[in-house]
């Protein structure tokens, strides 16, 4: 069979971005079919996808990607590294993909292999360095980040390498493929444009990011987006804004949240995923005493807890999720979710059979519910639906609900 190119991503909303790196990705690669583990409807920086995941997998397909496979919720939101690691999982028992290829701004391998290669061994001086760094009372981030630098001891080849998410995420992929003793390669193509978190909208480029268009998405000039986005993907868009189908952002579930936090008792939200070292006492106060989550998080959040993680927090305790829910995970192997493909990708699925005839593969959750029994993938895929269920609570005009049953697979 020839190459098959593996990319992990949230197309959040599929933009010329992602089409660049598709693209690049499969010259670099010599590939003739692609794979994307993409995140369903909430994303891992615990914001909400502004469109749901059959549409952006609707995008994906018609912009050339091959597969469109859902990543789990419970690793969709998690950490970057929970995320690698899930994504990862899910790509390497396909076996049948040969390259995985991440978007970076270092756009260097092996810089940033040097950097794995320091987290995955954790030598006694980095760990005594890092030890030290958190005891400052900053974030574990930022401790990382300090403690890398210090260990590795050359600002200037690595002084932009740790401060820019998608090399950290990169690294994250890098450590998940050691760990699992994976045979696929992974490849790194420059990122283009506009950083991830830029909302300013660019005036010569036709590379935006995706805060700054989903933040455009929200306006009342839409048309603006056909700059920025595959005709395909703006009509797609389209659609779903006139038919009121886009949830701007997690100031939607603001009520849901806030009420969920009131009600929870303190030894509840302590078992919610990342809240340590008595947090959720200031969870539990802050909560009582905000209306919103923009005034949550001015309240709770620190040198220590940056504002992803405690949106991340929001999110846990909007979806129900818990520790063991988390640390369950990273001790399973994912099932495989496929949200679309074309002929090629149901060519893809048929070999994927062939290779490997025992793993799952779900077309019809209905089907995998009635006949799966394995009560971590169950209590996974229950997550899923679940979470289906209260993104669709921010639609405007309709409140759509299990959408995991009666949404067929994209097919192109």
């Amino acid at each position: 069979m020839s190459n098959v190119l593996g990319i992990i991503s949230e197309y959040n909303p599929f933009h010329n971005g992602h089409l660049h790196h598709l693209i690049e990705s499969k010259k670099l690669t010599n590939s003739d079919y692609s794979i994307v583990v993409m995140s369903g409807n909430f994303t891992q920086r615990g914001e909400v996808s502004i469109i749901d995941k059959w549409s952006r997998a609707q995008m994906a397909i018609e912009n050339g990607v091959d597969l469109v496979i859902e990543l789990p919720t419970i690793y969709a939101i998690s950490s970057a590294e929970n995320f690698a690691s899930g994504a990862i999982k899910i790509l390497d028992s396909l076996e049948i993909v040969n390259f995985v290829s991440f978007g970076s701004e270092c756009n260097n391998i092996s810089t940033l292999q040097e950097v794995t290669d320091v987290l995955t061994n954790e030598p006694p001086e980095y760990k005594t360095l890092l030890t030290h760094e958190l005891s400052s009372g900053v974030s574990f981030p930022k401790a990382r980040e300090r403690a890398l630098m210090m260990y590795l001891n050359n600002v200037c080849k690595f002084a932009n390498v740790l401060s820019s998410p998608n090399n950290i995420l990169g690294i994250e992929y890098l450590k998940a493929l050691k760990r699992q003793n994976s045979p696929i390669i992974p490849v790194t193509i420059k990122r283009e444009g506009a950083a991830y978190n830029d909302d300013e909208i660019p005036v010569s480029s036709r590379f935006a990011s995706a805060t700054s268009i989903r933040k455009l998405c929200c306006s009342h000039d839409i048309d603006i987006l056909q700059k920025f986005l595959p005709e395909s993907s703006f009509y797609i868009l389209e659609d779903c804004i006139k038919n009121g189908h886009i949830v701007k952002d997690l100031s939607e579930f603001d009520k849901l949240i806030i009420y969920t936090l009131r009600k929870m008792s303190v030894e509840e939200i302590a078992n919610l995923p990342d809240v340590s070292e008595g947090l959720e006492f200031a969870i539990k106060k802050a909560a009582n005493s905000c209306n919103s989550i923009v005034e949550f998080l001015n309240i709770v959040k620190s040198k220590r807890y940056t504002s992803t993680r405690l949106q991340r927090i929001l999110l846990y305790t909007l979806l129900g999720i818990t520790k063991k829910d988390m640390e369950i995970s990273k001790k399973t192997l994912p099932y495989v979710r496929v949200l679309g493909f074309n002929d090629n990708g149901k060519n893809l699925i048929s070999e994927i059979y062939s290779r490997n005839p025992k793993i799952n593969i779900i077309t019809s959750v209905k089907k995998f519910l009635d006949n799966n029994s394995n009560k971590n993938l169950r209590r996974m895929l229950d997550i899923d639906i679940f979470s289906t269920n209260v993104f669709t609570i921010g639609f405007e005009y309709d409140s759509l609900n299990n959408l995991d049953f009666t949404n067929g697979i994209i097919k192109i």
